[in-house]
């Protein structure tokens, strides 16, 4: 049941991407030629106006076919004959409607919250070393680690554990912010305890109407930086190829975490997990997708900057032909790609 779940939702991410696509160009008043949900054959069709509206029968995906966009036209209302900021508005909806859809998700989720752990310190374990005038104190809201923003207690955790035991820490103390240049911030061993820790917890703030959606708006925020992050592990080696999920593994994983949530704690909770899981796919495709790669959205919006900073110093443009042979090696190479990892996924299903 998880597995159908997961990959309905993989359609309805798409579909919401295309969705982002069609309602900017129709406000645009760019012509759609049609704009479907799934993918094959087509189990019903309607035609409204310029545009044939199609329901097919496979759940994975939809796409927005505009006037223009794969052909040459003299329909002064096609794609290509728009100005560069509406081309530009257009290209990008379908990433903001994913990052929507994302923040939603987590707000459905934090609705239900009783509070929300916060950065606040609370109180010290007894014998904690870092407590003190010229450390940390109760009542300290840690602000940022080594210059990253702070939301959530996990986000203290998480750029501590990329230190190497001295951070640039800083803290609102009193509404001022104080910062704490080369601080030793390390685990240590406290009795009652089988792991290393650092010694301190953090305030429970209630939830309110504010601090559920606050609290919903920074994670969104906080899963666009965890992305970030893992490119950046990825690009300096710190992460490698062998190590990303494709979707054959992803939806391995909510078919996992669906089935074992539901088993300690009831299909509620399990539905939550999976929401919560969807929400960091959903910011994860927005991400991804505007990146300047060739073949997706955020290599089309390079071509179109480019585009303009070569008509307005030399008048004239690069030929549309050369645009298509860059994005179709992008797209072979990105297809290469998604091979391996595909590959990569069923070989961790098979061994596990």
């Amino acid at each position: 049941m998880y597995i159908i779940l997961a990959i309905i939702f993989f359609g309805v991410l798409i579909a919401i991407h295309e969705f982002g696509h069609f309602a900017a160009a129709k406000c645009l008043g760019v012509k759609v030629n049609e704009f479907s949900i799934g993918m094959g054959p087509a189990i019903f069709k309607r035609r409204r106006g310029e545009t044939l509206y199609a329901l097919r029968c496979l759940p994975v995906g939809g796409y927005c076919a505009m006037e223009g966009e794969d052909e040459e036209t003299d329909d002064p209302r096609a794609f290509t004959r728009q100005p560069g900021w509406k081309r530009l508005i257009i290209l990008c909806a379908g990433s903001f409607m994913n990052f929507v859809l994302g923040f939603l998700l987590v707000l459905v989720v934090y609705a239900q919250a009783a509070g929300f752990y916060s950065t606040t310190i609370d109180s010290f374990f007894e014998g904690c070393p870092y407590e003190g005038e010229a450390g940390l104190q109760v009542g300290d809201e840690i602000y940022s680690v080594d210059g990253h923003r702070t939301w959530f207690m996990g986000n203290v955790s998480t750029f501590l554990a990329r230190g190497d035991g001295v951070y640039d820490i800083v803290v609102i103390r009193d509404g001022e912010k104080v910062e704490l240049k080369d601080f030793e911030f390390v685990p240590i061993e406290y009795e009652g305890y089988e792991s290393p820790m650092y010694g301190m917890s953090y305030r429970v703030e209630p939830a309110t109407f504010s601090s559920v959606v606050g609290s919903s708006w920074n994670m969104t925020q906080d899963f666009v930086r965890s992305v970030w992050l893992a490119l950046t592990d990825l690009v300096t080696g710190a992460m490698g190829v062998d190590q990303l999920a494709g979707v054959v593994g992803i939806v391995d994983m909510i078919n996992d975490v669906g089935t074992e949530t539901a088993e300690q704690s009831g299909f509620g909770a399990a539905l939550n997990e999976i929401a919560y899981l969807g929400a960091f796919i959903a910011v994860n495709l927005a991400v991804m997708n505007i990146l300047p790669i060739p073949a997706l959205d955020g290599g089309r919006v390079l071509f179109l900057l480019l585009n303009g900073a070569v008509h307005a110093v030399t008048r004239k443009r690069i030929p549309a032909r050369y645009e298509g042979y860059v994005h179709a090696a992008g797209l072979v190479l990105m297809l290469g790609l998604m091979a391996v990892v595909m590959y990569n996924d069923i070989a961790r299903i098979v061994t596990s």
